[in-house]
């Protein structure tokens, strides 16, 4: 997997701009296959590894960051994949996602700032204004034109249209 770092922190830094510490994606990434390979073969390591520091790398930006310190240093309490054990769920859940992120990647980089600080964090206007220096107006119309791009990007890549 080691060969595979400098792509995939390059992937990472590309795909999640907003990402704060990259090598702790990565860590947990490798942590995370390590346990998923101790229990059964993985197939494809490489695609595999990148599956998994997409998923830590959105919770990341989400606000839900999963660390090895919340487990007490226990490997086993870390899940591969979170949600549920019921695989064509997950994937649903997993294609729903991938798609969101692709869609989020397409938009204006202050847009999506705003999307994700109001939609994913849940973080109040005013705040987002006080945080961005801009007026709260402003996160209005931004939070609405990335709402709509984001909606036209689902519809245009096949998925239902679902407000962000």
């Amino acid at each position: 997997m080691h060969p595979h770092d400098g792509q995939l922190k390059a992937y990472l830094r590309g795909s999640f701009p907003s990402v704060r510490d990259v090598d702790d994606v990565v860590q947990e990434s490798y942590l995370r296959v390590w346990k998923a390979h101790a229990v059964r073969p993985i197939l494809s390591a490489k695609a595999f590894l990148f599956k998994v520091a997409r998923h830590i790398a959105l919770d990341s930006v989400q606000g839900g960051r999963v660390s090895l310190e919340d487990h007490g240093g226990n490997l086993a309490a870390l899940a591969v994949m979170p949600g549920s054990s019921d695989l064509a769920g997950s994937v649903e859940a997993d294609e729903r996602v991938h798609l969101l992120a692709s869609a989020l990647i397409t938009l204006p980089p202050r847009c999506r700032e705003i999307v994700m600080l109001r939609k994913l964090r849940g973080i109040p206007r005013r705040d987002v204004a006080g945080r961005l220096g801009i007026s709260e107006k402003t996160v209005d119309e931004q939070l609405a034109r990335g709402v709509r791009r984001l909606e036209q990007y689902v519809r245009l890549h096949g998925g239902e249209s679902r407000r962000a």
